[in-house]
């Protein structure tokens, strides 16, 4: 039993600790040509499922998530329940989706996993690439509902100008999840 309550405790300090990453990530802006700076809080939130798993990425997102609905500055805006009256609603929603879709694909880090294998190197693109598709798919249908724009409008508006800094950041992601999931599975997993 102490052991187990070790492993909840050691499980939600990292998910807190995600959380205020992807909180910081928010002030480091690498600036672009095309006016739209590369933000490193996506990475985290995808990383955040790649290396805790579902649950406890998912709990590190929605810690991220309450602490700005409650106004505490962790968004690019003001924070507080209004954030949803804007397009960044649904980027905040795709981050939950990302965190969530990226642990079931990459599970609870293990001990006796290695720390390069080809399927475990397959399953974290595969999850990356849709952690990362999730919040700018999500991004764009709320932004679409949101403006009543078009589809096309939307893609162009709310996923166009995103996708060579995601590029970059999902090939940041993966080898960052490969050297992680290790050193967290020692304490966030006992098999």
């Amino acid at each position: 039993m102490k052991r187990f309550n070790k492993l909840i405790r050691n499980r939600l300090v990292f998910s807190a600790v995600f959380s205020a990453l992807i909180a910081v990530s928010n002030f480091f802006q690498i600036p672009m040509l095309g006016g739209v700076p590369i933000v490193l809080k996506n990475m985290f939130v995808v990383l955040s499922g790649t290396v805790l798993g579902s649950f406890y990425g998912g709990v590190a997102v929605l810690i991220l998530i309450f602490a700005g609905i409650i106004g505490i500055p962790v968004f690019v805006i003001p924070g507080g329940i209004g954030v949803f009256t804007t397009p960044l609603g649904g980027y905040i929603i795709g981050y939950f989706a990302a965190s969530l879709c990226g642990g079931l694909v990459c599970g609870l880090p293990k001990v006796s996993e290695k720390r390069f294998s080809a399927p475990a190197f397959i399953r974290l693109c595969i999850a990356s690439f849709l952690g990362f598709a999730l919040i700018l798919f999500c991004g764009s249908v709320y932004m679409m509902f949101l403006k009543s724009m078009t589809l096309k409008a939307a893609f162009l508006a709310g996923t166009a100008p995103f996708i060579i800094g995601d590029l970059i950041k999902l090939a940041l992601s993966i080898p960052l999840a490969l050297a992680l999931r290790p050193v967290a599975a020692r304490y966030i997993n006992n098999e």
